[in-house]
């Protein structure tokens, strides 16, 4: 059931709405439309910015190796929940998703931050949002794709659309029946999720071809989500492309996936 929910779950900095307030926990920054986000950051060292998938927050790399690992291995690690989920504003105007919403968050939050160059780790919906930053942010050193194969390239992909129609009321879309029936029985914003659907991006093959960074994708060998991890992988010049145990939900977890995301930051 839940593999529907992570694997649907995915250029202007206004430097001057910038502001961040603490909490107990970690802190806000105001985004370019005045979106409050929540971010946390740990350890010093070069950033690494982790990005959730869909309905997910910050908050569940915790649960996975490679958090720890990053922090052990001397980098910085920043969180953050993306506009719609968790602890960061849930917009219900549809247009605060449009037009690379997300990453433009990411990428005012990495400007607040004063830093000049990052990686970024994407996992499912996060790959999809990581793959934007590949296209819009020349301080993106390296980037990691994980859980993610290349049906995202597609605009009309069927089950974005499917999962918007159906969180929207639409009854029909039997595809999505277990997505649907987890978000409902959980306490989501369910509009802020339908359209983080509807203006979920995607990224052109003429886009991918200019990649000019390294790439990592890492694919569960279990995961059949999201299209063809080999087909992604051709289409980005400079990736490499990884396997590790586990399925579409399982393989984030893994140490194998921490160890290959160290191996290929480090080197």
């Amino acid at each position: 059931m839940k593999k529907y929910l992570i694997s649907l779950g995915i250029l202007l900095i206004t430097t001057g709405h910038l502001f961040a307030q603490t909490t107990n926990e970690g802190q806000y920054f105001t985004s370019f439309d005045s979106t409050k986000i929540y971010y946390e950051v740990s350890g010093e060292g070069f950033p690494v910015i982790l990005i959730h998938g869909f309905s997910g927050t910050g908050q569940g790399w915790k649960h996975c190796a490679v958090y720890n690992d990053l922090l052990k291995a001397g980098y910085k690690v920043i969180l953050i929940d993306q506009r719609g989920n968790g602890q960061s504003d849930k917009p219900h105007n549809e247009l605060a998703y449009a037009n690379d919403a997300e990453a433009k968050d990411i990428m005012d939050l990495i400007s607040s931050l004063h830093i000049n160059q990052y990686d970024a780790v994407g996992y499912s919906r996060g790959s999809i949002i990581t793959s934007r930053l590949l296209v819009l942010d020349k301080r993106l050193h390296k980037a990691v794709m994980g859980g993610m194969g290349d049906a995202y390239t597609n605009p009309d992909w069927p089950r974005r659309i499917h999962a918007y129609k159906a969180l929207m009321g639409d009854t029909t879309l039997h595809d999505v029946d277990d997505m649907v029936k987890y978000i409902r029985s959980q306490h989501f914003d369910k509009l802020s999720l339908a359209y983080q659907q509807k203006y979920q991006p995607s990224t052109s093959v003429q886009e991918l071809a200019d990649v000019k960074i390294p790439v990592l994708i890492i694919r569960g060998t279990e995961d059949k989500e999201n299209g063809s991890e080999t087909g992604l992988n051709k289409l980005i010049p400079h990736s490499a492309l990884s396997y590790v145990p586990g399925n579409h939900n399982t393989a984030i977890r893994t140490i194998e996936f921490s160890a290959a995301v160290l191996n290929f930051l480090s080197n």
